[in-house]
């Protein structure tokens, strides 16, 4: 009897436990039954959905115990609500709740393409329908001063602009060293692509690849990671993003000056 207890003691103190982990959106885990392998896009109905590099979705019990995180299995359970003080946005505001976007200012925020646009949504999306701002992307800088001048500055009426690539010496920099108008305030950051703006250890990578001369960014990056197409790579990239936390400090600051800027006091009345 006493071999008999030990060896249940022995046994209880083997069992091992799986480990608990919250399904954050962009979190990569493996089905080892099914061999699928993607990142949380959502979770409902008690269930989650994954999203491969191919786009294809495949949806798994939330309960089941066995996902493989960086080969080790875990427990994917729903995010837990924290309550520390009051509710903030994304960007880290105080969050307005629930309010009627007011009506769209005559000021507007330009950013270089659609994923910025996306990007800044994510993010700022709560706080720009606040102040009624309008971010629309342009398709690129290489026309900025002519933009500019169709779309009509004046008081009340002001522009950012974010810029990609904004370093000394580049062909940005060039571009918006011409542009001399006080209602026009340019900002920008030094990553080749706005991918770059998002912190690699959010992406769940070491570091952002180097892409050879003459490879277009986006399909080097996509390549080198197994991300597939570029498509493919964005809806990863922006699924993990979950607040300004997860971008790098030059973004959060080139946006923040362009919002301050196109919602300073007395600009729609100016």
């Amino acid at each position: 009897m006493r071999s008999h207890s030990y060896g249940d003691v022995l046994s209880r103190k083997r069992k091992r436990t799986v480990p608990e982990v919250e399904a954050e959106p962009g979190l990569v885990v493996e089905d080892p039954g099914s061999g699928f392998c993607g990142a949380v896009v959502r979770i409902e109905h008690g269930n989650v959905v994954l999203e491969d590099r191919h786009g294809a979705e495949r949806v798994f019990p939330l309960s089941l115990a066995g996902f493989l995180l960086e080969g080790k299995p875990v427990t994917l359970v729903p995010v837990r609500r924290r309550e520390t003080g009051p509710a903030t946005s994304a960007s880290g505001s105080v969050h307005a709740g629930p309010v009627r976007a007011r009506t769209a200012r005559d000021s507007r925020i330009w950013v270089e393409g659609t994923h910025d646009a996306e990007l800044i949504e994510r993010v700022w999306g709560h706080d720009l329908r606040v102040e009624g701002v309008v971010v629309e992307p342009l398709g690129g800088v290489d026309d900025l001063a002519a933009d500019i001048a169709n779309f009509g500055t004046g008081p009340g009426r002001r522009l950012g602009v974010l810029v990609d690539h904004l370093v000394d010496g580049s062909k940005e920099s060039r571009i918006v060293d011409a542009i001399a108008d006080e209602n026009v305030l340019v900002t920008g950051h030094p990553y080749v692509d706005i991918w770059q703006a998002v912190k690699p250890e959010a992406v769940g990578i070491m570091a952002w690849p180097e892409v050879p001369r003459g490879v277009p960014w986006k399909d080097g990056v996509c390549q080198a990671l197994g991300w597939g197409e570029p498509a493919d790579g964005w809806r990863r990239v922006l699924a993990s993003v979950s607040s300004f936390r997860d971008l790098e400090t030059p973004l959060i600051g080139s946006v923040e000056r362009l919002i301050d800027f196109v919602t300073e006091p007395d600009q729609d009345h100016a």
